[in-house]
């Protein structure tokens, strides 16, 4: 991708490479809830997912789709970013990021793979490459928080649902929203999409309410 020399991958190395990535990000998320002094059940509070869902994340026995993620980072105080596989690089460079030593997560089940673009330390805006399988979203249901949303399509098609409303981009288009407006999107095509997104954080993002939390517990991917 982006230029990066593809090394062929059979299956069995593919499915390693997600177990690792699963169980790195299951002992992520666990390590930062008892960092912050959190039960299981305060951080199921405050994302609104089930005690059971956090419970096989952080046993490796689930992989969090991109709305969950979004929840957790939020009740956890962290960017997204953070939940992601370290750089290769031996040095880091503070306000620089090269092709070749992005982070990257990769949430199989949802069918999408996010590079992070922005370097490993807190900022107010997260920057990401995201490639969308076909069929590929952002989870089953939408979601809503403080901050700002945008990106640009860089190739094939994403379908970005806004306020229920579908909107199909294509490869050139452009889109930016509050987050406070339901959103989620999706690939439902036969080809490989590439977009690039850019989120603000804010600190000050509320736990998801009651019907946000109803919705949030089905999520299981």
């Amino acid at each position: 991708m982006g230029g990066r020399v593809s090394v062929p991958k059979n299956a069995q190395t593919i499915e390693s490479d997600d177990a690792v990535d699963q169980r790195r990000l299951g002992e992520t998320v666990r390590l930062l809830r008892q960092r912050a002094g959190l039960s299981i059940q305060d951080v199921a509070k405050r994302t609104g997912l089930s005690t059971g869902m956090i419970s096989q994340l952080e046993r490796a026995l689930a992989m969090p789709s991109v709305r969950t993620l979004r929840l957790l980072s939020i009740a956890l105080d962290v960017p997204i970013s953070y939940f992601f596989g370290a750089s290769d690089a031996a040095e880091p460079q503070r306000y620089i990021v090269r092709k070749n030593d992005r982070r990257l997560l990769r949430l199989t089940a949802s069918g999408v793979v996010k590079e992070a673009l922005t370097p490993a330390e807190k900022g107010e805006l997260e920057l990401y490459e995201l490639t969308l399988n076909p069929g590929g979203s952002s989870g089953t249901d939408f979601f809503q928080h403080t901050g700002e949303k945008a990106g640009y399509i860089l190739s094939g098609s994403l379908r970005l649902w806004l306020d229920h409303e579908a909107h199909v981009l294509e490869a050139g288009d452009s889109f930016r929203f509050p987050s406070i407006v339901p959103h989620m999107f999706d690939n439902p095509t036969q080809q490989v999409a590439r977009v690039i997104w850019v989120t603000t954080l804010r600190r000050t993002d509320p736990p998801a309410n009651g019907a946000e939390a109803a919705a949030h517990a089905k999520d299981v991917t």
